[in-house]
């Protein structure tokens, strides 16, 4: 079985930018592999807590000394990690908010990256523990990125990249999608392109797309 996984992590639900491309993305992905099997993870409406002194204390301790009350309070963190490492393909809707990702998203991902379960820490630095596989991000602003002085600073792409090298996944692609609070017009322009983009992509199991 193949599957894809859909990462949601806008509140807005259908006014959501990033939310309706990133649907768009796993339809088109659907429509050329109808075996594909979509598992969606919808962060907006349906939040993971973020981790407390339980979850902080049971994921530093050596997996032979934990007790029940460690195995509860990872349990959660176990179901996100074996959804993901499940997962053929991933795409990964997202807004920026304040120049990075919302912290829904952070939430998850702490959830996800584990020492000794998701990397191991080595002399030579951190070995990522799942295999790799695409993950294309899309990621929505409201305004365009870059260093002019209009422009936003983007820290959201370079710590997703990091965070998912971490774990082991470098197949990591980003799409922005900027100027979306920049009138009709704008929006009309970043629509376009991606629609472009996404009527070229080209699904292909085993080799990313």
């Amino acid at each position: 079985m193949t599957t894809l996984l859909h990462i949601i992590a806008s509140a807005r639900g259908e006014l959501s930018h990033s939310r309706r491309a990133g649907q768009a993305m796993a339809q088109a992905l659907l429509t050329q592999r109808p075996s594909l099997t979509l598992i969606e993870r919808d962060l907006g409406h349906r939040p993971v807590p973020h981790p407390d002194a339980r979850f902080v204390e049971a994921s530093l301790m050596p997996e032979d000394q934990r007790g029940d009350a460690q195995h509860a309070a990872l349990m959660l963190s176990e179901t996100l990690i074996d959804e993901l490492d499940a997962a053929d393909f991933v795409v990964l809707s997202t807004p920026m908010h304040n120049f990075t990702v919302p912290s829904v998203l952070k939430a998850w991902l702490d959830h996800i990256v584990r020492p000794r379960r998701t990397f191991r820490i080595t002399a030579a630095g951190k070995i990522g523990l799942l295999r790799d596989r695409p993950v294309r991000v899309l990621l929505a602003c409201g305004g365009a990125l870059g260093d002019a002085a209009a422009g936003q600073i983007d820290f959201a792409t370079p710590y997703l990249r990091y965070v998912f090298a971490t774990i082991g996944i470098t197949d990591l692609q980003v799409l922005p999608l900027e100027n979306l609070n920049r009138g009709a017009g704008a929006q009309a322009v970043t629509q376009a392109s991606f629609h472009a983009w996404l009527d070229g992509l080209s699904f292909c199991a085993g080799n990313g797309w």
